[in-house]
């Protein structure tokens, strides 16, 4: 055995870690020994072992899972810091939408729910008659996010041959949509040219449930949300905000509420505006 060698009591000082934290590193695969006696089971380190160790230890205290620190630990210094990024970039959005949660649990458990709308600004905006391109499925809540990114893509790539999106994208939903409640939702695009809107949408078969219909001029009180807000079920805080607008005002409701998607989902931050929360009224 090279005399160079750290048992794993010496190993532990040098990288200020524990050995209990040293054996389920090597038990994960995350810091193998250098060497292990096979008649004792002692392991040995190198000394140029410790910075590992305690990048791996780093890395578990910002809660990454144990396959990303192996992937992380493994990549050069450029990988490294890219999938560091990311993973932040990932938890930090997750943290956002938690707090937002955290918010919207805390004014239900309370009683204060009429305070909690009272952060919503909610206005009303006129919308003129368009022509939209629209998919129409029953799904659940945890199905709903992937599915509204997936059909406005279709939808959006199809109005490339429709004379181009002339509007912000939205979903209509038509009936409730939660984890007991399957909607149906709509994913609807504006488009320039109705007659080549009928014939892309025909081509698509029934399988996609893609129509093309008129979308007539409406009237809609909306409030303004931000990425970390859509998600369920603390947008349901946002919904219910403009819903205690509109039975403050006496107003009635002139068709299904919405969600309109005005901004870049994927560039967005978690605490940038992204979507807009409405109710046609009258």
């Amino acid at each position: 055995m090279p005399q160079e060698l750290l048992t794993i009591g010496a190993f532990a000082a040098r990288a200020r870690l524990s050995a209990k934290a040293l054996r389920l590193y090597d038990r994960l695969g995350l810091l193998a020994p250098a060497y292990v006696d096979e008649v004792s089971g002692y392991r040995y380190y190198r000394a140029d072992q410790a910075e590992r160790a305690r990048m791996v230890a780093l890395l578990r205290r910002l809660d990454m899972p144990l396959a990303r620190i192996a992937e992380l630990v493994e990549s050069d210094e450029a990988s490294a810091a890219a999938l560091l990024d990311a993973y932040w970039a990932a938890a930090e959005a997750r943290f956002a939408s938690q707090r937002t949660l955290a918010e919207y649990l805390r004014g239900r458990l309370s009683g204060r729910s009429s305070e909690m709308y009272g952060k919503f600004v909610v206005e009303t905006v006129e919308v003129p008659e368009r022509v939209v391109l629209t998919q129409t499925r029953h799904t659940l809540a945890d199905e709903l996010p992937a599915w509204i990114g997936a059909s406005l893509e279709r939808l959006e790539k199809g109005a490339e041959v429709c004379g181009g999106v002339t509007a912000a994208p939205f979903v209509v939903y038509h009936a409730e949509v939660s984890q007991e409640s399957d909607g149906p939702a709509e994913s609807c695009v504006p488009v320039a040219d109705e007659g080549a809107a009928r014939v892309w949408a025909a081509e698509q078969g029934r399988g996609w449930e893609t129509r093309v219909r008129v979308e007539p001029a409406r009237r809609l009180a909306f409030t303004r949300i931000t990425k970390a807000q859509v998600a369920h079920p603390q947008i349901i805080a946002a919904f219910e905000a403009v819903e205690a607008w509109v039975a403050e005002r006496g107003l009635g409701y002139a068709g299904p509420c919405r969600e309109v998607y005005f901004a870049d989902w994927d560039s967005a931050g978690p605490d940038d505006p992204v979507c807009d929360v409405a109710f046609p009224v009258r």
